[in-house]
């Protein structure tokens, strides 16, 4: 559904007005129920500013291929609105409930990051409400006067301002996606081969559209490569051709899609098709695989679990209240088994330093699966400086570690920032971080921070990055 501008207009002018409400001198945070943040917060009653009326699309350019978005609206709902024009974002987040500002204030990843960066990276122009209560317009054009501003923003969350509205880049696709899931032994040429791809946008003779992958063990190493297609076919390898029509797979009922990128490799072809929205969607139905936690894989209980319901922001419902009444701390006592620590992070590893990590995080940490997510940053952005000329791979990892008696320190967690540090990686902040101030000012570039958050919010009625982030304010 569209938004219209009037209706855009009237939602910022309430967002002022509770700005203005706000006593002087009072930290400003959002009146917002729901997150993807994994980062546990400090609770405050203090009112909010309304943002009720900032979760929609405005309007859909077809010929420009631009969308211009309210900053609260989820990608499920703009998805919902491009996707019948055959359009999509360059970079659509594998999260249903995952915002535009959210994602390019704090970042997002899917399998075209290796052709499209990260989702800011396709922003045309966006309106920023500001720590001083004003709405800026900015650009990342030259000549901007406040594109200081624009290129500080992305992994800033929240502690510089809130977007309201973004034009983002909009990609024409088909209604299908071929898939094919390539299995490898050795992380050496995992890693080859994924600079190959990077470089030549091709497999075998074959376009790939998009492109990430699944390690189920130490030797056991996926890529799945996408290829956008008109129709429901498998793109064969080394030809134009297909291996046939098929029925699109559908992985929102008794199905579960990470395990088929097991199941299809070891019958041979390792070939699948989906239709283009639900391959979007393919990694929200389970959450990844973090899904089975809560019993939603169980033969029995999927088929009683409504398709409504098996949708991450319903498992992070769900996570939220364990947090809150620790049913699985109690559980895990009952069992006998160790004090578990929550490993929950997503960092950018160079491709060359891929299989040192993976050997690594294996042995130091043993969390499986894991995903990868090849990308490129267009330019270097201040705060969240990848190199331009540099193939990364996302790694993210989601779950618990018993650990015993330490797990309040967090001993998996900062062992895999030192590691992260020492590979020349970055991580994203949206969940928890350990890393004291003089370390953080130097990954995240602490003094443009401060010299932007000075500029924009010179009463510092934002929260700082740094509180945010690691104090948990």
């Amino acid at each position: 559904m569209l938004t219209g501008q009037a209706a855009h207009e009237g939602a910022v002018a309430r967002l002022r007005a509770s700005y203005a409400a706000v006593p002087a001198g009072q930290t400003v945070r959002l009146a917002k129920k729901t997150s993807n943040l994994f980062r546990p917060r400090t609770r405050s009653d203090a009112p909010g500013l309304d943002v009720s009326g900032l979760a929609g699309v405005i309007s859909v350019d077809t010929e420009a291929q631009t969308a211009d978005v309210q900053g609260m609206c989820t990608y499920e709902d703009l998805v919902d609105a491009t996707l019948p024009l055959g359009l999509i974002p360059y970079v659509v987040p594998q999260l249903r409930t995952i915002t535009l500002g959210g994602a390019v204030s704090g970042l997002g990843i899917e399998s075209t990051s290796f052709r499209h960066g990260l989702p800011h990276e396709s922003v045309v122009e966006m309106d920023i409400f500001t720590g001083a209560g004003e709405v800026v317009t900015t650009s990342p054009a030259r000549d901007d006067e406040h594109r200081d501003l624009f290129d500080t923003f992305p992994n800033s969350y929240g502690s510089l301002g809130y977007a309201t509205r973004l034009r983002i880049r909009l990609e024409r696709v088909p209604s299908y996606v071929s898939l094919r899931h390539v299995r490898f032994d050795d992380a050496g040429l995992l890693s080859k081969t994924i600079s190959q791809i990077m470089e030549t946008r091709e497999y075998d003779g074959v376009r790939i559209d998009g492109l990430d992958g699944t390690v189920f063990a130490p030797g056991e190493y996926y890529l799945s490569l996408a290829t956008w297609t008109d129709t429901p076919a498998v793109v064969s390898a080394g030809s134009a051709g297909s291996e046939g029509v098929r029925t699109p797979s559908d992985y929102t009922g008794r199905e579960i899609y990470y395990r088929s990128i097991q199941q299809r490799a070891a019958a041979g072809s390792g070939s699948d098709v989906l239709t283009m929205y639900d391959y979007l969607w393919r990694w929200d139905t389970d959450w990844f695989w973090c899904s089975r936690a809560f019993g939603a894989q169980h033969p029995v209980a999927r088929r009683l679990w409504p398709r409504r319901y098996k949708r991450s922001d319903v498992y992070y419902r769900m996570v939220r209240l364990d947090q809150r009444f620790h049913v699985g701390a109690w559980l895990d006592r009952r069992k006998g088994n160790p004090e578990g620590e929550r490993v929950v992070q997503d960092v950018e590893i160079p491709v060359d330093r891929l299989g040192e990590f993976l050997d690594w995080f294996d042995a130091e940490v043993g969390m499986r699966p894991v995903w990868l997510c090849p990308l490129t940053a267009s330019r270097k952005w201040p705060t969240y400086p990848l190199q331009p000329d540099q193939t990364y791979v996302n790694v993210g990892f989601w779950g618990n570690v018993g650990v015993g008696p330490e797990a309040p320190n967090a001993p998996r967690n900062r062992a895999i920032e030192a590691k992260v540090h020492d590979l020349d990686g970055h991580k994203s902040l949206y969940s928890e971080a350990f890393y004291d101030q003089d370390t953080f000012d130097r990954l995240y570039d602490g003094a443009n921070l401060t010299w932007v958050k000075d500029r924009y919010d010179p009463e510092h009625r934002l929260t700082s990055l740094y509180d945010k982030a690691v104090r948990r304010r």
